[in-house]
């Protein structure tokens, strides 16, 4: 998974008019798909490692940059077959599915970026089938199965009470002490 460009990436990123534009690549790859969808933002299919992806049409939004939330791109990908709109049927709306994204050169067809992320929200129309991507927040997650309160665990709530009031008591039996000597 590079992590930076070639020169002639580098070139093409800083370049005013550049020689050739990037070919952006997707991926989504879930446990019920047997081979993973493979698409190119593209007029032509290309192959690269070995993959033969499809053209197709997509977008990407980009996040916006708000405060308190975690950032989600949109992805959307034209309806041009039957292939996918049963795969989303079939799998729940494509829960648990991954978007893989990468950009190539079309001189080269060398991985110049790729990264994964979590693909879910999937809804389709007529014209397109769109998703959000990004990670998960998994800050937001429970991180016990079982949480502890009065209603699930009395008995802790008592002996902790027990201890706060008598704690207290006696802090304020010091406080007065040491204010009379």
């Amino acid at each position: 998974m590079p992590r930076s460009y070639s020169a002639a990436a580098r070139r093409n990123l800083l370049a005013t008019s550049a020689d050739e534009p990037f070919l952006v690549l997707l991926e989504i790859t879930h446990p019920d798909l047997a081979v993973p969808i493979r698409v190119v933002n593209d007029t032509q299919n290309v192959t690269v490692s070995g993959n033969e992806f499809v053209k197709c049409a997509f977008d990407l939004v980009w996040p916006d940059d708000t405060d308190g939330q975690i950032p989600q791109a949109q992805l959307q990908v034209d309806n041009i077959g039957r292939d996918l709109t049963q795969w989303l049927e079939q799998s729940n709306g494509g829960r648990g599915a991954q978007c893989r994204l990468m950009q190539v050169l079309r001189s080269t067809l060398a991985l110049e970026m790729d990264i994964t992320f979590d693909l879910s929200g999937m809804q389709i129309d007529n014209q397109k089938v769109t998703g959000n991507i990004g990670y998960q927040n998994l800050l937001a997650q429970v991180g016990t199965t079982v949480n502890f309160t009065p209603a699930t665990a009395p008995g802790l709530f008592t002996a902790l009470f027990a201890f706060l009031l008598s704690y207290d008591v006696i802090g304020k039996l010091l406080w007065v002490g040491r204010h009379l000597i």
